[in-house]
């Protein structure tokens, strides 16, 4: 059975400063400039970027037919407060 593919290698240019503080970090922890990077990389998917993928969720959402009318939901929503009011 062929293990599976766990990371897939890239070339990416960095600022010197930033790259500078990577290194720095990296020796500091004796830890590697990937594991470094990989860390900050996961942290901005964890929060900006999480932002970024959930719209682009959203928006394939509405490629596909997935959404409904601001008209019909608004009526929704007023019924429901209606109800909650009775």
């Amino acid at each position: 059975m062929a293990k599976p593919v766990l990371s897939d290698p890239i070339a990416l240019r960095l600022p010197v400063d930033v790259l500078a503080d990577i290194e720095t970090i990296a020796a500091t922890a004796d830890r590697s400039r990937s594991w470094v990077m990989v860390r900050a990389m996961r942290y901005y998917l964890a929060t900006e970027g999480k932002d970024i993928l959930a719209i682009e969720q959203a928006r394939e959402g509405m490629r596909q037919g997935k959404f409904q009318d601001m008209d019909n939901l608004l009526d929704e929503l007023e019924a429901l407060n209606k109800d909650d009011a009775a």
